[in-house]
């Protein structure tokens, strides 16, 4: 679980209720359900016309790694690409095909297969990256759901408080009215900008910082296999992941 995003929610949402109170506002004058209808339903239906299905429930499903952080695998990486090293240099690339089966992620299965298959270095850099580019963009793609929703909640929050307006304007020969209903019209507004600059634009953020991890661990492996390729001494290979370690720890 990722406490720090827990917290940064809590501490958002916390703002803005200490300020309404503080203020000397009653906090049931933020619960409009109307409002929040008309800003959440029409914000994803915003993002659902500029988004194929697909990537909108790629981006929803990526929500999770904002509140749990995908595993880092790196130090254990970093064994297992030492250990195929020294494997590679004593015996031959021929040998790491038994270990091709043990691996669950199908970017080092490709790797280590092209490595067996005897594939020169420069054609496993061309193949790999051209794979890399590929799941980035994708990945990005994906995150820019919810970089839309952030772009457009302030939009129809503030549609929303227009049509509250309207509402107040057709009740004009009630005075008693017209108070509360102007309070109630502008409470769109709070929940567009609020969700945008509080939830959704930080949400892309995050993943997009756990997507260049996911890219950082990729080049590692590439440069690994590279080394390996060309016949460079382990104790080279370990030299370059200790830097790689020590940029994601930094």
């Amino acid at each position: 679980m990722d406490w720090g995003s827990l917290a940064g929610l809590v501490i958002a949402l916390a703002g803005l209720v200490l300020g309404q109170t503080i203020e000397g506002g009653h906090l049931k004058s933020l619960m409009q359900p109307a409002a929040f209808a008309v800003v959440v339903l029409g914000t994803v239906g915003a993002v659902l016309l500029q988004t194929e299905l697909k990537l909108f429930i790629k981006g929803v499903r990526m929500l999770r790694w904002v509140f749990v952080r995908p595993q880092d695998d790196r130090q254990k990486l970093a064994i297992r690409i030492n250990q195929w090293s020294l494997q590679a240099r004593k015996e031959s690339v021929l040998s790491l095909e038994n270990l091709i089966h043990r691996e669950r992620d199908p970017f080092v299965r490709k790797g280590l297969q092209l490595l067996v298959d005897g594939t020169p270095a420069d054609r496993i850099r061309e193949v790999c990256a051209i794979d890399m580019y590929y799941f980035e963009a994708q990945e990005r793609d994906a995150i820019k759901v919810w970089s839309a929703a952030g772009g457009y909640a302030p939009t129809v929050g503030i549609l929303g408080a227009v049509l509250g307006l309207i509402h107040v304007m057709e009740n004009l020969s009630d005075p008693a009215k017209i108070g509360s209903g102007i309070a109630v019209a502008f409470v769109a507004t709070i929940y567009g900008v609020a969700l945008a600059n509080l939830v959704f634009l930080p949400i892309a953020n995050k993943l997009k910082s756990h997507v260049q991890h996911e890219m950082s661990r990729r080049e590692m492996l590439l440069n690994a296999w590279v080394s390996i390729a060309r016949g460079d001494n382990p104790k080279l290979v370990s030299e370059r992941l200790e830097a790689y370690l020590r940029l994601r720890e930094s």
